[in-house]
């Protein structure tokens, strides 16, 4: 390529040329000159010369080029605007601007040609991004000694350590699978990175499951953890004294934007106040709030962290707190009060001992927060169940409220506080100890709060919820399943509003609060009539998510509906019939989530009200086929596919199916799932027939896979079904329908997939060498239940409780050999156990100790069934004198003994039923 060139300006702009046609070389006579310069460097250099500053600038596509042509030209105006653009990539915007190929391509560029500064300015620009740099394909092909560069930086910044933990495993595995490293180095790597991890911080689950590929990592992990639950105080008092509290750290920087801390048992309210204080503190006065944060010195340690100057990190929106019960949440409110002036979000699910006075005070300390979310689990005991006894007492471990942080009842009830103008969304699933009182003053919020979450809130009454829906007439989204809103309340959601400010909207209808829902969800809510919900429906006409599972609606309230807006639609186990059902589905054509089953109505021409003239329907299947791309499907009654083009390619979408009751799949549409819904990631067949061929498929094909439930179906199983890889398998649920499986099953099951959640019933052929199948083979298992499967704790349970991660435990008859210990054993043992249900058949000495403290503050329910009292004192749960008998019949539990914790209170209640 031959370039004519100004020679003056290549001689003022470069030293080579000035050496080569200024100097005594022969070319400085001549008319032209080559050079040996790679010729796309060359070019760029020259662009750069002569073309306009303004028309010419560098990006991550020509920086290479330009610094190579740089570097071999010697043009030193380019090489410092090079250096300058680099270093400015860094600092001009906080989120990833150039893509990580091109920062590792310049990692390895720089060595062979000297430049220095692109190994200053890389690791401190990844660390900064690292939350993008990990989600890049690129993440892997990270060279070694960038990637612990990029780690040690001091601006590293992650939302977790388990983010952190998960890709450096991710980059290992990797590593392990390319021949670019020998297994030595490898393995050298692996430790050295692993060991940068602060392990003190990581999840229990998540650091339980690490043992499966790296035991020894792992081991150690979860050993660390269990020591700090024990006495988590003089482990940091001792690590002041030595100055490495580094390791207890959270990773807070000024780029920081999400704190996830959930599933942290090990965490006190010190963990998180010293990861807020300046490094540069002295030992003593470091020792002094370490040992000062605890529930009875707050005045005292609010003096102390002004003093401190504790750091603020603007930039965090959210920060999660889930499954933290050790942590005292009057003092997490001033840490997030003094560090987090821009929090948005607040998560603290799953911690029970989160009171009502802690969210008043949140709104007060923290009222720039717009969303809090309080969920727990929901109680298990519903309306229905037909109760024989119920006692409630105190509990002991509750703190006492202090006047040091929360604020006077006067202050918080002043109406129209502006403080609390932000709350938009808030979530309190499953408190049951919320009473009418607190939604009085939750009503307070009424100029911000548009979405309400109350499901299973069962102490509210329907007269309470109509308060606070007259209250806030902001709300558009509410959850208020299983709760006691009924008539009443809906007159209020249906009562014209006179403060709307649309008083002259042509539809009639827009102006009651009932037209502006978005979200309504009323599964479980018995208290409604058939004319209120015919009200109710008729007047919402812009509703995206609706859920009217298990209530009075029939055909008659649905042919009111006339909304078009429709994406979530949930009617199971209600009357209604394709009367009704047609018209909405072909209305709602972004319709993407439909659920219908114990519909059988469905089945039918027509349901209780005439189809009205020229209103034509096909059959279910038809309907949904015509107009739908669905991705949440729970059927049952009417859903009768024949054909695989029967759900082509209207289900090409679909990530989570149901099938149960009033239908059987055939064989051929169950076989073609992976092909019909290459998406899958959820699969729960009930009632269905299958086949080795079925589930062996699914297991191979449907890659994404992560939830296979297999309920009461028929067909020839055998053990070649689950002699598969099936690395996205999480959650395996096999309901009477493997009673084959022993031990070796088990034990392939456990090489082939990684599960958090198992169950299994009617596996009488497993023995008490199950259970430390099971403990080794899923070492992170969150959920396990067990149900007639054979003598598997004939022995105890010593190997289940060595499942550190366990959050739910069922057993049931499954060998009587259950101490009478078991429930303050596995509370003691188990941090996250929030769920246990046991049988009194199961116990070795005819009963269990129930405390009334248990040492864990996670436990939210034990559950224990009972066999039916007969005459025979020594009767078995198998209905026979002697256990050497051959022919055991099961005899059906009458009653079940329900212990249930909520932030103040135990309440013992005696169901006649088994739950």
């Amino acid at each position: 390529l031959a370039v004519r060139a100004d020679r003056s300006r290549l001689i003022e702009s470069s030293s080579y040329f000035r050496a080569l046609l200024g100097g005594s070389f022969s070319e400085s006579g001549s008319g032209y000159v080559r050079i040996s310069c790679d010729l796309a460097a060359a070019v760029q250099v020259l662009r750069y010369l002569f073309e306009p500053p303004a028309s010419f600038a560098i990006s991550h596509h020509n920086f290479l080029p330009l610094l190579e042509g740089a570097l071999f030209l010697a043009v030193e105006s380019l090489l410092v605007d090079c250096e300058r653009w680099f270093r400015t990539v860094r600092s001009r915007n906080p989120s990833m601007v150039v893509p990580l190929d091109f920062i590792i391509e310049a990692w390895y560029f720089a060595p062979k040609h000297g430049v220095t500064f692109v190994e200053d300015v890389c690791p401190g620009y990844l660390a900064q991004n690292f939350v993008q740099v990990i989600s890049s394909r690129s993440f892997v092909h990270i060279p070694y000694d960038l990637l612990c560069s990029t780690i040690e930086s001091p601006n590293l910044t992650v939302d977790s350590e388990k983010q952190l933990c998960e890709a450096i495993l991710s980059w290992v595995s990797a590593s392990r699978q390319s021949c670019e490293q020998s297994v030595s180095n490898s393995a050298d790597n692996q430790l050295s990175l692993l060991s940068k991890v602060r392990v003190c911080l990581l999840p229990l689950g998540f650091a339980a499951g690490t043992k499966r590929n790296c035991f020894e990592f792992g081991n150690n992990a979860v050993c660390m953890i269990l020591n700090l639950l024990k006495d988590s105080l003089q482990t940091l008092l001792h690590t002041v004294t030595d100055d490495n509290l580094d390791s207890y750290r959270i990773r807070l920087t000024e780029y920081s934007k999400k704190i996830v801390l959930s599933g942290c048992p090990q965490l006190t309210t010190q963990f998180l106040y010293i990861s807020a204080l300046p490094t540069d503190l002295d030992a003593v006065f470091k020792r002094t709030i370490v040992s000062d944060v605890n529930d009875g010195c707050l005045n005292h340690y609010n003096g102390l962290v002004k003093k401190a100057k504790t750091l603020s990190f603007r930039n965090v929106r959210i920060v999660d707190l889930s499954k933290c019960p050790n942590v005292h949440f009057g003092a997490v409110i001033l840490w997030m009060k003094w560090t987090f002036p821009e929090l948005r979000t607040f998560i603290a699910s799953y911690c029970l001992l989160f009171q009502f006075e802690d969210l008043q005070c949140l709104l007060l300390r923290c009222p720039w927060i717009n969303e809090i979310n309080l969920s727990i689990d929901t109680s298990i005991i519903l309306s229905k169940y037909s109760i024989i006894s119920s006692r409630s007492e105190v509990r002991r471990d509750v703190n006492r409220n202090l006047s040091s942080y929360y604020m006077q009842s006067g202050l918080y009830g002043t109406s129209g506080n502006p403080v609390f103008s932000n709350i938009s969304k808030l979530i309190l699933e499953g408190r049951n100890d919320i009473t009418d009182m607190n939604l009085l003053e939750i009503s307070m919020l009424k100029s911000s709060l548009c979405y309400i979450n109350i499901k299973h809130c069962t102490l509210l009454t329907d007269d309470g919820i109509s308060t606070l829906l007259l209250n806030c007439r902001k709300m558009h989204s509410m959850v208020l399943s299983y709760t006691s809103f009924g008539n009443h309340s809906i007159q209020t959601l249906c009562s014209l509003d006179p403060s709307d400010s649309f008083s002259y909207h042509k539809d009639e209808h827009a102006h009651v609060m009932a037209f502006r829902l978005q979200e309504l969800h009323l599964e479980g809510c018995e208290g409604i009539s058939c004319a209120a919900m015919s009200q109710l429906v008729s007047n919402m006409n812009i509703v995206k998510s609706l859920c009217l599972r298990e209530t009075s609606l029939a055909d008659g309230a649905l042919c009111n509906f006339v909304g078009s807006s429709l994406e979530y639609l949930d009617i199971s186990e209600t009357v209604v019939s394709m009367v009704s059902l047609a018209p909405v589905i072909r209305r709602n054509s972004n319709l993407s989530c439909l659920k219908t089953a114990g519909c059988r109505n469905l089945l039918f021409e027509q349901g209780e009200v005439q189809s009205t003239s020229g209103n034509k329907y096909g059959r279910f299947l038809q309907e949904i086929t015509s107009t739908c791309y669905l991705e949440d499907v729970e059927m049952g009654w009417a859903f009768c596919p024949v054909r695989v083009d029967d759900l082509i390619p209207s289900f090409s979408k679909v990530r989570r199916m149901t099938v149960g009751l009033g239908t059987t799949l055939p064989e051929n549409i169950l076989h073609a799932l992976p092909e019909i819904c290459p998406f899958l990631e959820s699969l729960v067949l009930r009632f269905q027939v299958i086949s080795d061929r079925v589930v062996r498929n699914l297991l191979e094909s449907s890659t994404n896979l992560q939830v296979l439930c297999l309920h009461y179906c028929l067909g020839n199983l055998t053990s070649f079904s689950f002699q598969t890889m099936a690395p996205a398998l999480r959650i395996l649920r096999l309901q009477w329908v493997t009673p084959w499986i022993t031990n070796d099953d088990l034990t392939i099951l456990t090489q082939n997939c990684n599960l958090v959640e198992l169950l299994l019933s009617g596996c009488k052929l497993l023995d008490t060498s199950s259970q430390e199948i099971i403990s080794s083979g899923w070492p992170n298992l969150a959920c396990l239940q067990l149900e007639e499967c054979g003598q598997i704790t004939l022995d105890g349970v010593d190997s289940i409780l060595d499942c550190k991660a366990l959050e739910e435990v069922l057993l049931r008859h499954t060998g009587r050999g259950i101490g009478r210990t078991i429930i303050t054993d596995a509370i003691r043992e188990l941090p996250l156990l929030r769920k246990l249900a046991l049988d009194l058949c199961d116990a070795s000495e005819g009963g269990y100790d129930t405390p009334n403290v248990p040492e864990g503050k996670m436990m939210r329910s034990v559950r224990m069934s009972r066999c039916k009292k007969s005459a025979a004192a020594a009767r078995s749960c198998f209905g026979e004198a002697s256990s050497s008998s051959s022919n055991r019949k099961p005899v059906q539990h009458r009653e079940t003994i329900v212990l249930e914790w909520s932030s103040r209170q135990l309440t013992t209640t005696v169901v006649e039923e088994r739950l």
